[in-house]
């Protein structure tokens, strides 16, 4: 080997070796971020009936500074109606994806998956294994309604069901004809926006079935003339959706009769809302549970898709392990939330369940028959004859 072969060399390594230095410098010194020392991001998109609780547990675990490969958890939580968030999924408009999903129901989750089936051949939602969705507590639809408009419809009615409340809202003379005062005006029910809250279009998928007098809702059954006319009669005693936030319970608690009379809605927000009801309000509220069961389970479903890493995912599981220990659980039942950990009761004497058992609320709900979850076409139906119908008015 030359001479100049042997410089070269020389020169090439001594640069090497100086390249190799000044990195090693760098990194002690913390000018170069070390991905496998950075914090493992868990982006939680939630339901906003269950958003509050998950919001304080994710608080609590970060404040623990609990870590899986030595590197930091940290969970963000985004509080988002599940109807849009579908919309979001369907589109592929998160940026950045999230990690974690909790929908108000299960079913919500299998539309998603149907979507991108088609688009990608595979689910991007698990419904068995390690990864899969998992509920993290549950609640129903119940009826909510002010006790003194409730002794009326039953007077009148013998009881509150869908065809009880469509027949009160077509009551010509208003109140006076239900054996109602005069002051009352018209009955108004109290349904959430279905463009900003899941319970708003849950509960139109409700009305049809007590209409029908069946649990499974299909397109044809929406789009059947006869039906349409009863459910826009029923849905015309609405004070006015385009006023009505995504947080329906804690309006009424505020604003009282103004927003409505009663209505089918979440028994959780009912029983975390009904003691600032009681003091705002001298008429309590009195908790009525329907014939067909509504129920939402919240489950914890982890994106499988390539944007999210495999430690992300891991992270994201230790996330959902805590949420589900008997400590954060007994947290839920503060909430109105019935807990998914079966160790944990609802039956103590310091539950809300407890405390409002004289406004009607019940541990354990004696009726079995559930509403079945409609599929993505007839929920698309009913969003396509609300627009039509109610929502622009």
């Amino acid at each position: 080997m030359n001479r100049t072969r042997v410089i070269f060399f020389a020169v090439v390594l001594l640069a090497l070796a100086i390249v190799g230095v000044s990195v090693v410098i760098q990194q002690l010194s913390g000018s170069i971020p070390n991905p496998t020392a950075q914090p493992l991001q868990v982006r939680v998109v939630s339901a906003l009936s269950i958003e509050p609780w998950v919001q304080e547990a994710a608080q609590k675990f970060n404040a623990e500074k609990r870590s899986l490969d030595g590197r930091t958890i940290v969970v963000t939580v985004t509080p988002m109606d599940s109807v849009t968030a579908m919309g979001k999924w369907d589109r592929g408009e998160f940026n950045p994806i999230p990690t974690v999903w909790i929908p108000d129901s299960r079913y919500l989750v299998d539309l998603v998956n149907a979507t991108y089936s088609e688009k990608l051949g595979r689910d991007v939602f698990l419904t068995d294994g390690e990864y899969r969705a998992r509920p993290l507590a549950t609640s129903l639809f119940s009826w909510g309604i002010y006790k003194s408009r409730a002794d009326k419809l039953k007077a009148k009615f013998n009881t509150i069901d869908w065809k009880s409340i469509h027949d009160a809202a077509i009551a010509k003379g208003g109140w006076p004809e239900l054996g109602g005062q005069a002051a009352w005006g018209y009955f108004k029910l109290i349904v959430p926006n279905p463009h900003k809250n899941a319970a708003g279009l849950l509960a139109m998928v409700a009305a049809a079935g007590e209409y029908y007098d069946k649990t499974t809702i299909t397109t044809e059954d929406v789009t059947n003339p006869k039906f349409q006319v009863w459910l826009k009669e029923l849905m015309g005693s609405v004070t006015d959706f385009s006023s009505l936030s995504a947080y329906s319970v804690e309006d009424l608690a505020l604003f009282g009769y103004s927003v409505g009379d009663g209505g089918q809605l979440l028994e959780s927000d009912l029983l975390v809302n009904m003691g600032g009801i009681q003091t705002r309000w001298a008429d309590p509220l009195v908790i009525e549970y329907p014939k067909y069961l509504t129920w939402f389970d919240f489950p914890f479903t982890i994106w499988m898709g390539p944007e999210t890493s495999a430690a992300e995912k891991n992270a994201a599981l230790q996330f959902e392990k805590y949420l589900l220990t008997a400590p954060v659980q007994s947290e839920a039942i503060k909430r109105g939330l019935r807990p998914a950990n079966t160790e944990v009761s609802i039956s103590g004497s310091d539950t809300l369940f407890a405390k409002w058992k004289d406004q009607g609320a019940l541990v354990v709900v004696p009726r079995t028959t559930r509403m079945r979850p409609p599929d993505r076409e007839t929920l698309r139906a009913l969003l396509r004859w609300f627009d039509l119908n109610v929502g622009k008015q």
